[in-house]
């Protein structure tokens, strides 16, 4: 019996299912880790190359807006500026003071939505085009954009994590489920400390 092609095969309707909930999971993380903050903080450069909470959420948005837009020949209606290819260095990476939270996240969920139709509308294997990418590499199937993703909008809320820890010591996995140890602020101090008496004898051979 011949099969058929895997981007004409059935989607498993709990496979995409199980996709999309991790990308939306680091989604919500990254919009939790601006609450209660003001537009300083959000924006303030905090690793020596410049990384801010603000920034990371503009980042992820062209992003996704690219992956799920150009990729699969829907792109996403909106002009972003910052991630055409002569945009300035890193103009995705932080907000201009024109640029406000509630735009940038606005733009950030209107990227889900866009993204979330084409995920919605095509199979697992449907097949697309990652310009930016190697000639031997472009190719691609949604389901391998769905895991890029992932990858991608996971790795920017840990960044975020340990931004938002580093501007007023709020850290923790997801609103409702830190995935911390529930202890007092002088039990954090005595595990810092040991660590770094720990790091210190290790440093000294």
């Amino acid at each position: 019996m011949t099969s058929l092609p895997h981007d004409q095969q059935a989607d498993d309707p709990q496979a995409k299912a199980h996709l999309q909930r991790y990308l939306q999971s680091a989604r919500d993380a990254l919009l939790w880790k601006l609450e209660g903050l003001s537009e300083y903080d959000l924006r303030r450069p905090l690793t020596p190359t410049g990384t801010n909470l603000l920034g990371l959420v503009k980042h992820v948005a062209g992003t996704e807006a690219g992956y799920f837009g150009l990729v699969f020949g829907r792109p996403f209606p909106e002009e972003l500026p910052w991630m055409e290819e002569d945009a300035e260095a890193n103009a995705d990476m932080w907000a201009r003071p024109d640029e406000s939270r509630e735009d940038i996240v606005a733009l950030y969920r209107r990227v889900w939505q866009h993204s979330d139709a084409t995920i919605e509308e095509l199979g697992l294997g449907a097949k697309g085009a990652v310009p930016w990418w190697h000639p031997e590499r472009r190719e691609v199937t949604l389901e391998q954009i769905l895991v890029h993703m992932i990858a991608e909008a996971h790795r920017h809320a840990g960044h975020a994590d340990i931004v938002r820890e580093l501007i007023d010591g709020s850290a923790g996995m997801k609103q409702g489920n830190e995935n911390l140890p529930s202890t007092e602020g002088s039990w954090w101090q005595s595990h810092y400390d040991r660590l770094e008496a720990a790091a210190k004898e290790a440093g000294q051979g």
